[in-house]
């Protein structure tokens, strides 16, 4: 641990806490729609490029697809399937397949007002997912943990910035694998009222989650397959392996109606010849693959085109994020999801061991990249650290800092005689100021954006009230809104047949403990 962390650390334990949470300028919830185009890397004549190789690579080479259920459905539809479980598509099989899927459609969780539309210029910011420590400048980096997972949930749900709960906050490391499913998904829909996610591996956990998400909507599982309400997110093993546990799960999600994202994990250098080219190609070919089989599978099931496309440190092998490189893969895959007309999915990651000025720009380019590669769903938008192994409390609020900035771009520009004020500039005159006029007092409480993290005081009034930087002031601010946090109203018949599933699935399952989780991407 570096001494500065040491430092701001020793600061955070020494001071009290300030009344501060109840007063963070939040802006309100909304779906945000970009107004922007998309920014475009590639020339349509190299998009066509990218197909055709994509194609051509799903005809020769195939991808590799464990699990025979997932296989049957490829042999019945008429891929080849050879003796090794690798699955080889024509390029008409592949475009009827997806052809079937929708443009975009609307998940609904338990709190109709917070409803997510995914697809066109819609833009949806998520929590991150997957990693398997926590850190906080009070308690310092340790393993994920039931308690922490709470914390980071209820998080969550107080910034209204983030539209949804992604596949886990962090892991709950100390609870058993077999049943911890059960406890996040408890969580997942009595802490919060926003879309989450499910742990895409096998079927029971998939099962089990679709019970508890039907539960607390009140309505059958039958009734459920008409209203998308649960997610999942699936990765490709890249180069071009399929796990049979993430392929059933999503098939078991799309029989039942719910939106399955397909996200090959590839790595240029590692994953993927070292090249955007070539990256591009194999996770176009491995994301077409993933979402041919479900709509295979349920013809018209609601998918997302999943990318995670970045390079790694060719000194050490370590993933890299925010990278021009990753920067211009989220740009180019929103092209190809378009031109496949299909919702798109990114990420804003950083590759930063502390939440420090490398985690904000790294942040930042990927967080700029995938919105104005027109992604819907932006994964790990707030609080991922250390290349996604680490979930930060500080980091989650310093993120929905800059989410709230980059959704305020969104706002359209108001051009009207009575904005531009022709008639304030004659009244002050030349030399004057505006601070007084009428048209000033008119706008001034909502004129201007006003984070409720940067400090705006001179050097002076900033080292008298204490010298605290950004990630000291967010060290504060996540502890005020855990002491005040209260989780959404329920009915409390509902929260009691949740609770009485968890005991019930508890008790069936036992406390054998298969082999630990993957973490997903």
């Amino acid at each position: 641990m570096t001494e500065v962390v040491k430092r701001r650390n020793r600061r955070a334990r020494g001071k009290s806490t300030p009344q501060i949470a109840k007063s963070i300028r939040q802006l309100p919830r909304e779906n945000l729609i970009t107004p922007f185009p998309p920014l475009s890397p590639l020339s349509e004549e190299q998009v066509e490029h990218i197909h055709d190789s994509s194609m051509q690579l799903l005809e020769e080479q195939g991808v590799e697809v464990l699990g025979e259920m997932a296989l049957e459905v490829f042999r019945k539809a008429g891929a080849k399937v050879d003796s090794g479980g690798v699955v080889k598509m024509d390029r008409d099989m592949v475009m009827e397949a997806i052809a079937k899927a929708p443009k975009d459609f609307t998940v609904t969780p338990r709190n109709p007002k917070r409803a997510i539309h995914i697809g066109g210029d819609s833009i949806n910011f998520g929590l991150v997912s997957g990693p398997p420590n926590v850190h906080d400048c009070l308690n310092g980096r340790r393993s994920g943990n039931f308690e922490d997972y709470q914390k980071v949930i209820k998080l969550a749900q107080y910034f209204n910035i983030i539209h949804f709960i992604g596949t886990q906050g962090v892991a709950t490391t100390d609870l058993p694998p077999n049943t911890r499913h059960l406890d996040t998904t408890l969580i997942n829909l009595t802490h919060t009222d926003k879309p989450s996610f499910t742990i895409g591996i096998g079927g029971g956990r998939i099962r089990d989650a679709l019970e508890m998400t039907a539960i607390a909507l009140g309505i059958s599982l039958e009734e459920l397959k008409d209203r998308p309400s649960l997610l999942t997110n699936i990765n490709v093993n890249s180069p071009r392996k399929l796990d049979d546990s993430m392929a059933y799960a999503a098939m078991q999600m799309s029989m039942m109606g719910q939106p399955v994202i397909v996200t090959p994990f590839t790595l240029m250098g590692a994953m993927t010849p070292a090249t955007i080219a070539g990256a591009l190609v194999q996770q176009n070919a491995e994301t077409l693959l993933g979402l041919s089989l479900l709509q295979l599978t349920v013809p018209g099931s609601p998918v997302v085109y999943g990318a995670f496309t970045t390079n790694v440190d060719m000194r050490s092998g370590s993933p890299a994020f925010g990278t021009p490189e990753n920067s211009l893969a989220n740009m180019a895959s929103g092209q190809l999801a378009r031109h496949y007309q299909l919702p798109y999915r990114s990420s804003a990651c950083n590759a930063s061991n502390v939440n420090d000025c490398q985690a904000t720009w790294e942040t930042q380019m990927a967080l700029w990249s995938s919105v104005m590669g027109h992604a819907n769903i932006i994964f790990h938008s707030a609080g991922w650290l250390e290349g996604g192994l680490l979930t930060s409390l500080e980091k989650i609020v310093t993120d929905c800092e800059m989410l709230q900035h980059m959704s305020r771009l969104f706002c359209r520009v108001t051009i009207n005689d009575s904005e531009i004020g022709l008639e304030a500039m004659d009244q002050v005159g030349p030399g004057g100021h505006f601070f007084g006029s009428e048209h000033t007092l008119e706008r001034y409480k909502d004129a201007f954006y006003e984070p409720y993290l940067s400090d705006w005081q001179n050097s002076e009034n900033w080292q008298s009230s204490g010298s605290k930087d950004a990630t000291m002031r967010a060290t504060e601010i996540w502890q005020q809104i855990l002491q005040e946090f209260e989780p959404p109203s329920i009915d409390p018949g509902i929260q009691e047949e949740l609770e009485a599933f968890v005991i019930k699935r508890k008790e069936q399952l036992g406390r054998d403990e298969p082999l630990l989780e993957p973490m997903g991407v």
